[in-house]
Order: C-alpha cells, then sequence, then structure tokens
C-alpha cells in the first residue's frame, strides 16, 4: 500500500511533464509555421540587373518590385524600400527572381573573368587545326604538351621539337577557316580552306614569348596528356634522324 502511495505522485509528475513537452513542442511548431507561411515583402529583380550597372538607373527601368518572401528565406541584407541603396552600382549580375542585399551592391563593378587562371600566370590563346589539338578532344582543364614544327631561319632545314612539357588549356574558343598556301620542291603552289580553332593557355611569362615566338615562325600542335603521361624534351626531329 505504500508503495502505491509513492508511485501515484511519480506517475502525477511524468504525466505533468509530458503534457509540457507536447505543449512546448507545439508551440515551436507553431513558431515554425510561423517563419515559414509568414512573409515580408522585400526587394526583389524582376528583370536582369547587369554588372556595374547603377541602382538608381535600374529603378527607374522598373527593375525591382517588392515582393511577398518568406521569413525562412530571407537573406542577410534584403532591402524593403528602395533607399537603402540609392547610389550604390551593382558588383556582380542580379538574375531575375533574385532578392536584392547589400552584398551585391558597393562603389564599382567588380572586375571578373570567365577564365579560370592560376594566381601566378598568364592567358594566352593560339589558333590550332583540328589534327593539331587532337581532333578536338581537349576541353578546358586538360593537360598538353606543346609541339612545333619550324623551318630554320638560316639553312631551312624543318624540325619538329617539344616545345612545353605540360600547360593547362582554360578556355575552347571558336572554330574559323584560314587559307594555307603550300610551295612544293618544284616550286607548285597548292591552296586549301583550314579550319582552326583559338586554344587558350595558362602559361608563365617566359613560355609565353616561345610561344608567339613559335607561332611566328612555324607550326603548333599538342599533345593531350594523363595524369601519369611522363614527357621529356629531346633534341629537335630533323630528316636525318627521323628513323633513328
Amino acid at each position: 500500500m505504500g508503495r502505491r502511495k509513492f508511485l501515484l505522485p511519480v506517475a502525477a509528475l511524468i504525466a505533468a511533464l509530458g503534457t509540457l513537452m507536447v505543449f512546448l513542442y507545439a508551440q515551436n511548431a507553431d513558431g515554425r509555421a510561423a517563419d515559414e507561411y509568414d512573409t515580408v515583402k522585400v526587394l526583389t529583380a524582376v528583370k536582369q540587373v547587369e554588372a556595374g550597372e547603377k541602382f538608381n538607373d535600374a529603378v527607374t527601368a522598373g527593375k525591382f518590385e517588392l515582393q511577398p518572401v518568406a521569413k525562412s528565406s530571407l537573406i542577410e541584407g534584403y532591402q524593403t524600400d528602395l533607399s537603402g541603396l540609392s547610389g550604390r552600382v551593382a558588383t556582380q549580375t542580379i538574375f531575375t527572381g533574385e532578392q536584392v542585399t547589400t552584398s551585391n551592391w558597393g562603389d564599382q563593378a567588380v572586375a571578373s573573368t570567365a577564365l579560370a587562371i592560376p594566381e601566378d600566370m598568364m592567358a594566352i590563346s593560339v589558333n590550332l587545326t583540328d589534327p593539331g589539338r587532337v581532333s578536338g578532344f581537349v576541353t578546358p582543364g586538360s593537360d598538353v604538351a606543346v609541339y612545333v614544327t619550324l623551318n630554320r631561319v638560316a639553312d631551312q632545314v624543318p624540325l619538329a621539337q617539344l616545345l612545353l612539357e605540360r600547360v593547362k588549356v582554360i578556355g575552347i574558343g571558336d572554330t574559323s577557316t584560314i587559307t594555307s598556301t603550300k610551295t612544293t620542291k618544284d616550286g607548285e603552289q597548292t591552296t586549301e580552306e583550314v579550319p582552326q580553332t583559338l586554344m587558350t593557355l595558362a602559361v608563365n611569362s617566359a613560355d609565353a614569348q616561345k610561344v608567339f615566338y613559335a607561332v611566328a615562325n612555324g607550326e603548333l600542335s599538342v599533345g593531350l596528356l594523363t595524369n601519369k603521361t611522363t614527357v621529356k624534351k629531346s633534341p629537335p626531329t630533323l630528316e636525318q634522324n627521323l628513323f633513328q
């Protein structure tokens, strides 16, 4: 009997705690629902805003509207009127449907480039024929070895040699057609239309000079590399050692 008297208050306490927890959960659920469904009217882009465009000009062009956004979806720095960013300039492109926030506006646009140029490198572009660029299998991000085929200025002896062992390709551009004229040993000339494609490489200053000299005096080709490909410079290939 005494044990039962002891258990009854304990059971009542547990029941009370359970009721309290259910109440608190319901309150939190109501709060979460309020955050999800309660909205705030914030400034939203209804037309694309270009990087460098002035805020006031975008306002005049009707590129913003106040639209309801759920509290749970608000982005830090959101705007509720047209006065907070007056006189600012878009630092990046703001696409249709984006919230207008302070982080996208500043005193001037941020210069940017679509090329992923390594910090200690520069980007240069060269025109390559389809065979010279491995028939289109080279893509941005590929590693290539760069070869040059040219005629020596002094004795006009054709040669081919590895120019750069491993270079990163950071862009592939448009294809154009050029007219190529070749003269045979007998003095006859042949003309053909040759498609060429721009390939953009990341190189240092010294290698850029080598590439530009090779382009001016010969023809470039690249070899597509894998992570395990080993490329080593060797003496130039001439007619005399071609079959050695």
